[in-house]
């Protein structure tokens, strides 16, 4: 009988154990043999000693049937061990006409595996030494047995819910390391022992696709257990067949991989994510890959899509060929045409990492504390070897300069030049055809005038009209028409406000590798965004300047007539006295929009420029200099009112209705409309004057742009004209102005 029991303990039944028969899941009892997975942990064994041994006292019975549940649940845990470590699965995912079969493997469950086959192997051998001290004694008893095989009723058991709970919820990859991870916190120093042995080897596997990822830049996780996932993973459980994933594999290899999964290739992923990894922890890991994999796969498209990208820049124009000669875009090139991974990332500082992570791997512990440094010193030698391909080879710099210059204007000259240049076309409505090739002529004359054979990075730059609707267009053209001056004063306000057609001039910037990790494409609309509104803010100053002149050199030669021939200049002289006013409504447009101009690009521009080029001389991490560059934008973008409503929207209506009064006042001798005027000068007022009430909100007031707010508050009410102004409308009732806009 002791014999049976021993083979018992090792999981087979025969006429002195015996196994249950499957029971209903509400019952005490488990399920049989083939079903005992099914059966919850609280359900007990499926072992029972046979009824008919009437030999046995109570208690004999009672300590048997302890013991022989120690059987049940080797065998379980042993039957769960071995499913795991089976690798016959591997040639299932190769069958594509089962693709339900090639995420039924896991790397981590294998691993705990692995652990509980060392558990059971102790528990193996405690057995065969009390089958020993058995033959060895010449009256054996049960107590030997007993005796032998104490101390794993508390650990089986539990270890037996633990597999239960990991099949039936199919719990693997950081779910298992979450699962284990919170079992370790118990009252049982062996059960603990025990389960942080199972974590240290689901540890193992998170370190081995930690090393692939943060030294070679490979991520190893074919059954999407790991917390850095693939993108399109979210949707690979939805995939018909593995050839499904092999296409989008191939249609991947034929963009630039690195720059694709430097932006969207790769996330964390927080259900995999364990709760003991902080996910600023995992944010670091994510960018340390990413980092790695660039600097180990220089991009194979760095030396021909400059070229490519010039050739489409070129393409409808003579890209001013006659002073850019050689340099450019093209001679940038060959600092990357031979580039080495060796050269980006030495590999003495590759075995430094690989070092740091194995120290880990090979503790018996893990200890956050030692992790998240070593996680973080390794992100910090990705960003710095980042930093030197970035700043130092890419000429980071050189190119912020060159976006300041032509998306924020800061080439005033040439802008100013283009602007004359186009002036009569764009008195016209844009033909959405041909929009961009008419812009191209005094694009490329601008050009010629005034920028230099030593400026290399305007071979990058490009206009471009981006899409829109005409509703309505400010142009001369519309202010010509005979009907314009019979619409009413409304519906003549809200039609000639509307979008002018020209406002959808925008710059494009060719940017290639590496810098398009830093200039993304969400970063260059920002700077888009910007220059469209600094490009209509110069245009309408330009306008007020042009008309201004027009006018007073009319103006010189009636003055002179009225001087030759006082007797019949006395029409002349009445004239000159009607005009007065409209040019005072002129020089208070001009303030405005002079002062708005002066307070966007000194005290915004300059100012962000200025702290900009500082953090970039003294960061030497990517990451921060991401940061800063992000911090810049938005604080141009902020600083200039364009992310509040009710703000943009009036400068918007103010710009449009200085480009209509200069269109106005120039028709003005020919076809004088006096009540077009007053129309204008009175939607002025109101507009000029809401601003004012706007910006002196206690809702912006107390915001974090109010120093910015006063600061241009100052230059429009220096001398207390607005508020004056503002105050007396207020008061007369003719406006009652509104933030809501």
């Amino acid at each position: 009988m002791l014999h049976e029991l021993l083979l018992a303990l090792l999981g087979f039944t025969g006429d002195f154990v015996l196994e249950a028969s499957p029971a209903p899941p509400e019952a005490a009892a488990g399920g049989g043999g083939g079903g005992a997975g099914d059966g919850e942990g609280e359900a007990g064994p499926a072992f029972r000693l046979a009824p008919d041994l009437t030999f046995l006292q109570p208690s004999e019975r009672s300590a048997i049937e302890r013991l022989i549940s120690l059987g049940f649940y080797y065998r379980e845990l042993n039957r769960f061990a071995t499913e795991s470590r089976d690798l016959t699965w591997i040639h299932s995912s190769v069958d594509v006409s089962t693709p339900q079969k090639v995420r039924k493997g896991s790397v981590y469950r294998r691993a705990i595996a692995n652990g509980i086959t060392e558990i059971l192997s102790v528990y193996r051998s405690a057995v065969l030494q009390v089958e020993q001290n058995l033959l060895s004694d010449p009256l054996p008893i049960l107590a030997t047995i007993t005796h032998g095989l104490n101390k794993f009723e508390v650990l089986l058991p539990p270890l037996y819910e633990l597999v239960m709970e990991i099949e039936q919820k199919d719990i693997k990859g950081g779910q298992l390391l979450n699962l284990l991870h919170k079992r370790c916190h118990c009252g049982v120093p062996e059960l603990q022992i025990c389960i942080q042995r199972l974590l240290w080897h689901g540890h193992q596997v998170m370190f081995n696709q930690l090393i692939s990822w943060m030294v070679y830049g490979i991520l190893q996780d074919q059954y999407i257990e790991f917390f850095i996932r693939r993108q399109d993973d979210r949707d690979g459980e939805n995939e018909s067949s593995q050839r499904d994933v092999s296409d989008k594999f191939m249609q991947k290899l034929a963009k630039d991989t690195s720059l694709t999964s430097w932006h969207t290739g790769f996330h964390v992923s927080l259900d995999m994510l364990p709760e003991y990894i902080h996910m600023r922890v995992a944010e670091s890991i994510l960018f340390a890959g990413k980092a790695i994999r660039v600097l180990r796969n220089p991009s194979p498209s760095a030396t021909l899509q400059e070229p490519l990208n010039q050739s489409q820049n070129s393409k409808g124009s003579h890209r001013v060929q006659s002073f850019i000669g050689g340099s450019g875009a093209p001679k940038e090139l060959s600092n990357f045409s031979n580039i080495g991974a060796e050269e980006l990332l030495p590999q003495a500082e590759a075995d430094k990492i690989d070092a740091m992570l194995k120290e880990l791997k090979h503790s018996s512990e893990f200890h956050k504390r030692l992790f998240e440094s070593a996680v973080g010193s390794i992100r910090t030698i990705a960003a710095n070897h980042l930093w030197q391909l970035v700043v130092v080879r890419a000429d980071l710099n050189g190119h912020l300069k060159a976006l300041k210059d032509y998306f924020l204007l800061a080439k005033g000259d040439f802008f100013q030049c283009f602007l004359e240049e186009s002036r009569q076309l764009m008195r016209l409505p844009p033909r959405q055809s041909t929009a961009e090739a008419d812009l191209m002529v005094p694009f490329q004359l601008a050009a010629l005038k005034t920028i230099g054979e030593e400026d290399k990075y305007f071979t990058r730059v490009s206009l471009r009209m981006s899409s829109y609707v005409i509703k309505s267009s400010t142009s001369q053209k519309d202010l010509q028409k005979p009907n314009a001056s019979e619409l009413p004063p409304q519906g003549k306000a809200a039609s000639e406000l509307a979008l002018d057609g020209w406002d959808s001039i925008a710059l494009e910037y060719s940017v290639g590798w590496p810098l398009q990790l830093f200039f993304t494409p969400d970063v260059l609309s920002k700077y888009r965004k910007v220059f469209q509104y600094l490009i209509r803010l110069k245009r309408t100053q330009m306008e007020l300047e042009k008309s201004w002149a027009a006018v007073m050199h009319k103006d010189h030669a009636d003055f002179s007539d009225y001087c030759k021939d006082r007797k019949n200049g006395s029409a002349t002289q009445l004239r000159r006295q009607r005009s007065k006013p409209v040019w005072r409504v002129r020089e208070h447009m001009a303030f405005l929009i002079r002062n708005l101009q002066f307070y966007i690009q000194v005290d915004v521009i300059e100012s962000q420029w200025n702290v900009l080029q500082s953090h970039v001389q003294d960061s030497h991490d990517f990451t921060k200099l991401v940061s800063f560059h992000q911090e810049y934008l938005s604080a141009l973008i902020s600083q200039s009112f364009l992310d509040i409503g009710s703000v943009s929207r009036i400068l918007e209506s103010i710009m449009k209705i200085c480009l209509q009064f200069c269109w106005s006042i120039e028709q003005y001798e020919t076809r004088p409309n006096i009540s077009e005027i007053d129309h204008i000068t009175e939607e002025f007022n109101k507009k000029s004057n809401s601003l004012y009430t706007i910006l002196r909100s206690s809702r912006l007031a107390g915001s974090q742009r109010a120093p910015f707010l006063r600061q241009f508050l100052m230059r429009l009410n220096f001398n207390s004209f607005f508020e004056t102004t503002a105050r007396g409308v207020m008061n007369s009732g003719r406006l009652r102005p509104s933030t809501q806009l």
